[in-house]
């Protein structure tokens, strides 16, 4: 019955907040900020613990796995133009994991991070599961990562359009590229909403920033953290 009522639930909220958002395009009205705002109010109110709803919701868990093998049906689709650009699609996807890296590793230092938080935060532009397995391997905290992952995703699906607005970004290759390299599953979801061509290049942006940072975390990382010491 919780399993039920849960995934009703929430699937209520954010169907509610992606509406709001469709009506007031705000940043800050994004599904993704208000729908787990919205179900951490309603878990408090409640009583219920967060591993309880976690476990109350697991079927909506599941199913990013089918979501996930989804994915390779717009890949099929495109496959003459990704293998067309897919020297652009290496060199820009490689530029950009790089930058995550380096531009997290740098603001660390500026505001004076301690070592286990800079390597948890390392990884943080790749998906979940990954980031979770290279943050081990490097000596980071998992759950911390976890959490470092969640908000780029949420601040780069929030705000990604915005600065490709900005930037008068036309190309859908671009847009793709841009919002699945900086921003994993959130930032491909919100490139699904631009179009078919958008999400297929997020989505291998999303798949080749995870074998990149892999190897960077093995490579790169442990270089980085070598100097500071």
């Amino acid at each position: 019955m919780k399993m039920i009522l849960f995934t009703l639930i929430t699937y209520i909220i954010y169907r509610v907040s992606k509406k709001a958002y469709t009506k007031w395009p705000f940043p800050w009205f994004h599904p993704l900020i208000i729908a787990p705002a919205g179900l951490i109010l309603i878990i408090s109110i409640v009583h219920v613990s967060a591993n309880q709803y976690l476990d109350s919701s697991r079927l909506l868990t599941h199913l990013l796995g089918p979501a996930t093998v989804a994915f390779a049906i717009p890949i099929y689709k495109h496959y003459s133009m990704v293998k067309k650009y897919i020297g652009t699609i290496f060199v820009s996807i490689t530029a950009g994991s790089l930058a995550a890296i380096i531009s997290s590793f740098g603001l660390s230092e500026l505001i004076h991070l301690n070592s286990d938080f800079m390597i948890s935060i390392l990884p943080r532009s790749i998906t979940t599961p990954i980031a979770i397995e290279v943050s081990k391997e490097i000596g980071g905290l998992p759950a911390l990562t976890t959490v470092f992952v969640i908000l780029t995703g949420v601040i780069g699906g929030a705000f990604g359009p915005l600065v490709i607005k900005g930037l008068s970004i036309k190309a859908p290759i671009a847009k793709g590229l841009a919002l699945g390299t900086a921003a994993h599953g959130a930032g491909t979801s919100k490139a699904l909403e631009y179009g078919e061509q958008e999400g297929t290049f997020s989505t291998l942006a999303m798949i080749f920033a995870a074998w990149i940072t892999l190897v960077f975390g093995f490579s790169l990382i442990p270089l980085l953290m070598t100097s500071i010491h």
